[in-house]
């Protein structure tokens, strides 16, 4: 395609289910790109399983860039996930700032919690690191409750009010991301599922309301992620990219909504067409 980019995605591979690289990988692929990608954690299958187990892999990382480095890779657009260690943080940043030239693309979802929580195993130290990580991207893509925590800020809430929501969105531009989109809820004053955005581009706030269909799937976040980078390489305005994104996920979620094993998420490769139409 005449758009094609060089994609990485720096996230964990799941061995069982549809979530991070075996998510977002199929996605961006049919988005036309070449798409390559550094896992920072083998995870054996979906953590909604209740038992798993996960193999740090911050070792073969700094080893792969390494490589990489003498042979030269370049990429387009680098997007980031889950972190196994603090170690990550630092090879990131010093990877992205590695690759800076005109028109990198650099997308941070910080995956550290939902549903008010923080997930087994992130500490107030991951908290801390994610926050540097953020501040070298373009676009950041937190939950609520990961926006909760990266900022001290209305703590367990699940819904906020309007102005709740512009204090937030200040304060994780604060640590330095152009653009901030905080996915996952709830405008006190309308009862909406809203995702609240500033965008930079426009020097805008504003609030995009979705349907909520009340059905679990893991790696929703991780497809609405890639639906979203797709767009933005496709030199579309973020607004519009937001806008399609959340219209997409609503559909494949609608669409797999009776698939009886919820835990391995939506089957993505079964719904590439719809994510063209």
């Amino acid at each position: 395609m005449e758009n094609s980019k060089n994609v990485l995605i720096i996230n964990d591979m799941p061995g069982y289910g549809k979530v991070a690289l075996a998510a977002m990988l199929p996605i961006l692929a049919n988005h036309g790109h070449s798409v390559y990608n550094l896992p920072t954690a083998l995870v054996s299958n979906t953590l909604d399983y209740g038992k798993f187990t996960i193999l740090d892999t911050t070792d073969y990382m700094k080893e792969a860039i390494k490589v990489w480095k003498e042979l030269g890779f370049q990429f387009d657009c680098i997007t980031t996930g889950f972190l196994a260690s603090a170690a990550q943080v630092g090879i990131i940043r010093d990877f992205i700032a590695s690759q800076k030239k005109e028109g990198l693309l650099v997308m941070t979802d910080p995956i550290m919690g939902d549903d008010g929580a923080l997930y087994n195993g992130v500490t107030e130290e991951t908290v801390e690191n994610m926050r540097r990580l953020i501040g070298v991207a373009d676009v950041i893509v937190p939950n609520l409750t990961e926006a909760e925590f990266l900022t001290d800020l209305c703590v367990g809430k699940e819904s906020l009010s309007r102005e709740e929501a512009r204090q937030m969105l200040d304060a994780l531009r604060a640590f330095g991301p152009r653009s901030v989109v905080i996915t996952s809820g709830m405008e006190e004053e309308s009862g909406e599922h809203v995702v609240w955005v500033y965008d930079h581009s426009e020097g805008a706030y504003y609030t995009i309301p979705y349907r909520y269909i009340a059905v679990h799937f893991p790696g929703t976040g991780d497809m609405f992620s890639a639906v979203l980078v797709g767009e933005l390489l496709a030199e579309k305005p973020l607004r519009q990219s937001v806008k399609y994104a959340m219209d997409k996920l609503e559909k494949l979620i609608f669409l797999e909504r009776d698939e009886i094993e919820k835990n391995k998420g939506i089957r993505i490769e079964k719904f590439l067409s719809v994510l063209r139409e």
